[in-house]
């Protein structure tokens, strides 16, 4: 058994034992997960420099993770099934996006928010481990302790890089994607480290002289060695972006986490209590569900064939790759990142669709389930993705060739669904036009429209398929076919007369690339810069003529509108570059409010141009919440939760408030 010892630190009542409805009252156990794992079983041999690691008396590989677990406390009480989310960079997302709870999004403290205890209600066990080596560990970020790699008993070095895009001018920044631990510099002289700029994705990349930037950090109004920062004497430029190629002297075998993973669920789903199982026998059915970075955890997960345990028994019976659009990470190779997402890198390669498809660049064949069907265990998948994700440029390679020629149907195990003019994450109101995550700004108000009922609706509805075989509602994503994707400079003129909408510069707009990182690429060492090659074509949704998205899932917002809503948003001109989108927030274009407010060449009839009043357009909302329910993408117990978003946007839009 690959897990060792689950200790348990931590074990008190759940948001001080409130009942949610006929489950009960929950329990909250927090404390680590120990793994031993063999690194030459067949299922283990992907984990690139696992060979490498450090073994015990035993021949095994150890490390450990932080763990949480979130349990009805009368276990019989719940519904059998365990839904595991896979941390995104160390935070757990799920109560934002299944039980609407308010989160922070650099939280500080451990609480876990039940929200409306959706979750709850409909008997989940939730889990959570560490699988990120690079998370700087707290009372709210939870993370792996990886081993490190080794020749000759030494620690393997070797070349890494890291990229980053300011929002706003300094000098010293951190060697690391985000706050994370990073790689430290192996020499603080090297002269072969190279820092580059460029202005835009695909720019022409200028070389920085050597004598202008050190690995060190400003100390008051010192400037001091240091092997985990840059500092640029000139300083960093909004909006432009910089690469630093160097060498590093550790390499963490970051592939285990995706063991840690598998195998933390495989103990929840099959040990004993005197294992050491807290919920021993409580669980019927897994689920995984990752939001964005650990969206694309999991689909790097089915691409390695991890959905079977060392005892090949089946971990997930279905998996929910939320905002992950086509691409995997930097989950499983020599110096990764977990946390990069826009770098061009491992991230970056081939395959993107399920089934075996070529690729039109280099002919290779592949397909992301390939290796899933070979070993077995394949589960029932679910890929959620918002506007935002095909706007980034790489969403529409699940279901359109890599020529750009034909649409591709999704295997029989999976679907498709696009959340229709949204952004990456649950929009909300008050409007607001800065990311708390990073920094970023964007030049028009970030998109408002609020998502999550329907990724609730499709957890019930996976579920459903996985334990009834009761088929979910179809796919709906754009299609060439019928003419509902499109390249995003063909959008240009559609927003052209809306009023104060910048649209991006088509030239400029983000797209996914061929990338070459060296002959050992196959074994997970790559050679860094990435040589670039020629972008993937890529494609998002039509609009209608209040330029809203036609293809997807519609949420009442868009069929009963009082707004245009985008999944782009160029950065704000203070913020350096302007004509860039910032990749994952959308924006929000108000109706006018009424036929006088309404500016010469605006297309869109003004809010009292459609609906009579407030009661008129309430009641169209709600009929059109009771067809998605009819559909089967919407749960009858969320048509309040919609139809009241609605009514506040009305308000706010129509000049209510």
């Amino acid at each position: 058994m690959a897990v060792v010892a689950l200790e348990i630190r931590s074990r008190r009542p759940y948001a001080d034992g409130v009942s949610f409805g006929d489950v009960g009252p929950y329990e909250r156990l927090d404390g680590i997960i120990r793994f031993a794992v063999d690194p030459i079983h067949e299922l283990n041999l992907s984990v690139v420099d696992l060979d490498k690691a450090p073994r015990d008396g035993d021949g095994r590989v150890t490390f450990w993770s932080d763990f949480t677990l979130l349990a009805p406390l009368y276990r019989a009480r719940g519904s059998g099934r365990l839904l595991f989310e896979v941390l995104n960079r160390g935070r757990k997302n799920v109560p934002r996006h299944m039980n609407r709870a308010e989160t922070e999004a650099n939280p500080t403290t451990d609480r876990i928010d039940p929200g409306d205890g959706f979750l709850m209600r409909h008997g989940f066990s939730i889990a959570w481990c560490g699988w990120q080596w690079d998370v700087i560990r707290s009372a709210a970020l939870m993370g792996l302790e990886a081993p490190l790699a080794q020749e000759d008993g030494r620690p393997i070095g070797g070349q890494t890089l890291i990229q980053f895009q300011p929002n706003e001018a300094h000098r010293t920044h951190l060697l690391a994607d985000r706050v994370h631990n990073p790689y430290p510099a192996a020499d603080l002289v090297d002269p072969e480290a190279v820092l580059t700029v460029q202005e835009y994705v695909r720019g022409p990349a200028t070389v920085i002289p050597r004598d202008r930037w050190q690995f060190a950090r400003e100390d008051g109004a010192r400037v001091v060695p240091d092997d985990a920062h840059v500092y640029l004497s000139d300083g960093f430029e909004p909006g432009c972006i910089y690469t630093l190629a160097y060498r590093t002297n550790i390499a963490p075998v970051a592939g285990v986490g995706l063991l840690a993973v598998r195998d933390c669920v495989s103990f929840l789903r099959y040990s004993s209590s005197a294992q050491g199982n807290p919920i021993a026998g409580a669980v019927e059915r897994a689920y995984g569900f990752g939001v964005s970075q650990s969206g694309r955890f999991l689909r790097h997960f089915l691409y390695l064939g991890m959905n079977l345990d060392e005892e090949r028994r089946m971990v997930f019976d279905g998996i929910m790759p939320h905002v992950a659009g086509g691409r995997r990470g930097e989950f499983n190779h020599r110096f990764a990142q977990p946390s990069v997402q826009s770098t061009p890198g491992f991230g970056f390669l081939f395959p993107f669709a399920d089934d075996e498809y070529a690729d039109a660049v280099t002919g290779r064949v592949d397909g992301l389930l390939r290796r899933q069907r070979e070993v077995g265990g394949m589960p029932k998948v679910f890929y959620t993705n918002t506007s935002a994700e095909y706007w980034r440029g790489d969403a529409s390679m699940i279901h359109i060739d890599m020529a750009g020629t034909r649409d591709i149907t999704p295997p029989e195990n999976v679907r498709v669904y696009l959340f229709a003019s949204t952004q990456h994450g649950p929009g909300s109101i008050p409007l607001s036009s800065t990311n708390a995550n990073d920094g970023c700004r964007g030049r028009h108000p970030f998109n408002a429209l609020d998502y999550s009922p329907l990724t609730r609706a499709a957890l019930l509805n996976l579920d459903a398929w996985v334990s009834r075989g009761q088929e979910p509602p179809p796919s709906a994503y754009p299609r060439l076919a019928d003419g509902t994707a499109v390249r995003p400079a063909d959008l240009e003129v559609a927003f052209s007369n809306i009023p104060g909408a910048t649209f991006p510069n088509p030239e400029r707009v983000l797209r996914l690339m061929h990338v070459d990182i060296g002959p050992d690429a196959s074994r997970g060492i790559g050679a860094f810069p990435a040589r670039m090659g020629q972008p993937y074509p890529n494609f998002v949704s039509a609009v209608d003529g209040d330029r809203n998205e036609m293809a997807g899932v519609r949420m009442p917002d868009l069929s009963v509108p009082v707004t245009t809503y985008t999944g782009w948003n160029p950065r704000h001109p203070e913020t350096g570059q302007p004509d860039q989108i910032i990749p994952m927030q959308g924006s929000t274009f108000p109706f006018a409010p009424t036929p006088e407010a309404r500016q010469p060449g605006d297309p869109r009839p003004s809010i009292g141009e459609r609906y009579s009043g407030w009661a008129d357009y309430l009641a169209k909302v709600r009929a059109a919440a009771e067809k998605l329910v009819e559909e089967g993408y919407l749960l009858a117990e969320d048509i309040d939760v919609v139809v009241e978003n609605a009514g506040a946007r009305y308000d706010l839009f129509a000049g209510h408030e």
